[in-house]
């Protein structure tokens, strides 16, 4: 859902602006990193993967148009704290850049290699995309033999967040394909409802059976039996194994275990800290109060302005986070590109990441 273009005036990256989403289609046009990071601040793009992708892209746009390369990557870095593969990706280009720099390359050259490091990235997550889909849909298979499956989603996780198909939903639609999707349960994701625009969006265009409800409608589904299982993504692992992934999940980790419902995290290796000891480490972002006092057209979420129609009286104030954490003993799986972890315990995921890490290199 974004592209690396070279018109005549000079490279730029397009975007899909996921704000306008289901009603419109439209595209940004990134010019340099502030355009691209207020993209980000936004939400016109968003999704842990793709902004490891969008990330690096930026870096490369920054040294293709002749700014300042560190300059560019600490902005692009911070626009969003928690999701972990921002800061991966940018760090990506930017490692690539300097390494050209040192070994006497000139700054067009420094650029191309900042360019090739960010497609390598994004072929990189396709390709993990579509094996989280396939250790994803064998474990469900383990777990619930039979088919028939009847998942439970939150936010989005689909091609919108990735160079692929996706994370969770990567998984759900090769359970589609197979003939084993009974149901796509879609979470509306409040305040800004990607679960409604994005998820649901997704899944009409492929086709899925899917059902939308109201966030706080789901401990009912779980109390009528009508959940098989909960597959979400995650913005940063922390090396205990605790996730952080869009706030409302931890909630959907306590009624799973309570109805013995398997709750399944699906993310690329990228995803997983190491660094971040354990989930009480995770910076989690604040948003901004009026996206819950007010109900916001997408042209006001794309300015951050505020504006729109309340829905709570003027002064109201607002708990906004934009994640939860959920500790691993609620986590029955993290699935990745190199296989799934079970149970999910500190140990399995450094060895999970030490496998990856042998992989590349």
């Amino acid at each position: 859902m974004l592209r690396w273009e070279e018109p005549p005036e000079g490279p730029v990256l397009v975007l899909l602006d996921q704000t306008r989403l289901p009603s419109e289609e439209v595209e940004l046009v990134c010019t340099d990193a502030p355009a691209l990071v207020e993209a980000i601040r936004s939400l016109a793009v968003r999704g842990a993967p793709v902004l490891g992708i969008a990330g690096a892209y930026g870096v490369a746009l920054a040294a293709a148009r002749g700014f300042d390369v560190d300059e560019a990557a600490q902005a692009l870095a911070g626009a969003r704290p928690t999701a972990v593969n921002l800061s991966v990706g940018v760090r990506r280009a930017r490692d690539a850049y300097h390494a050209a720099v040192a070994r006497g390359e000139d700054a067009g050259q420094a650029a191309v290699a900042a360019l090739a490091a960010a497609r390598q990235l994004h072929r990189e997550d396709a390709e993990a995309s579509a094996r989280m889909a396939e250790h994803g849909l064998a474990l469900l298979d383990e777990l619930l033999p039979g088919g028939g499956h009847r998942i439970l989603t939150h936010c989005n996780t689909g091609a919108l967040v990735s160079g692929g198909d996706g994370t969770a939903f990567a998984v759900a639609l090769a359970a589609h394909h197979q003939g084993r999707l009974r149901r796509l349960w879609v979470d509306e994701t409040r305040p800004l409802l990607q679960g409604a625009r994005l998820t649901a969006y997704e899944a009409a265009r492929n086709g899925m059976a899917y059902t939308l409800l109201t966030d706080n409608a789901a401990g009912s589904l779980f109390a009528a039996g009508e959940v098989d299982a909960v597959l979400i993504g995650a913005d940063r692992i922390a090396a205990d194994g605790s996730v952080a992934n869009k706030v409302g999940s931890y909630p959907l980790a306590v009624l799973a275990r309570y109805h013995h419902v398997p709750f399944i995290v699906v993310a690329p290796v990228t995803t997983v800290d190491l660094d971040t000891v354990d989930g009480a480490s995770i910076e989690v972002e604040q948003r901004p109060g009026y996206e819950v006092t007010e109900v916001l057209a997408p042209q006001v979420q794309v300015s951050g302005a505020g504006g729109g129609i309340p829905v709570a009286p003027l002064g109201t104030q607002a708990y906004n986070p934009a994640f939860d954490v959920t500790p691993p003993e609620l986590v029955t799986a993290i699935v990745t590109e190199e296989g799934a972890v079970s149970p999910v315990t500190a140990e399995g995921l450094a060895e999970l990441c030490g496998k990856a890490g042998r992989a590349r290199g």
